[in-house]
């Protein structure tokens, strides 16, 4: 038989460490696997860890019978967010081009969006949108990263440029609405 997973979350990690913290003072020696899960589950407002077990236990019971929840999205790095949002001005063209891959695919599906859907265009049209929404003078780059991403597709000879449909993760999401505010 298989061991279930009883997941603990956490509201407040602040007043849980000071929880553990103080049972884990009180404890002589270090204490054993039981009596540590027993001062997890304290710590998480449970008596004991039985008192969690059967808590979570009977939440799947009652989730077996509702329907399945939709997942939790990806978790968002405000903090890259943030920092990439300082590569563009107060109008959202992109003034610099970042040094960190994860800040130049954030800063690409930003271009990405801006592109109109369901439309083909030349390299120059594509070009001459590049430029209007960056400060650095390099559309190829730009152009060409979009295409290697696998946000825009290209005919062999480099023409008939298209955006590909697909909804964005959640940080690029989190960007594009950020930059929709400024401009």
């Amino acid at each position: 038989m298989t061991r279930p997973s009883i997941p603990l979350a956490i509201e407040d990690i602040s007043a849980f460490s000071r929880a553990l913290a103080h049972q884990l003072r009180a404890a002589e020696a270090a204490p054993s696997h039981l009596s540590l899960m027993n001062m997890l589950a304290r710590a998480g407002g449970f008596r004991n860890f039985q008192h969690l077990r059967a808590d979570r236990l009977a939440e799947d019971r009652l989730t077996d019978a509702a329907p399945a929840p939709v997942p939790d999205p990806a978790p968002v790095d405000h903090r890259r967010i943030e920092r990439t949002l300082t590569h563009f001005d107060e109008n959202g063209r992109l003034v610099r081009w970042p040094s960190r891959r994860a800040m130049q695919v954030l800063c690409l599906w930003a271009l990405w969006a801006r592109l109109p859907a369901g439309q083909t265009w030349t390299e120059r049209q594509v070009n001459e949108r590049l430029n209007a929404w960056h400060l650095f003078g390099d559309a190829a780059l730009l152009r060409r990263d979009l295409f290697e991403t696998g946000l825009v597709t290209r005919q062999r000879d480099g023409s008939d440029y298209r955006r590909i449909e697909q909804a964005p993760p959640p940080e690029p999401r989190a960007l594009i609405r950020l930059l929709a505010q400024r401009g």
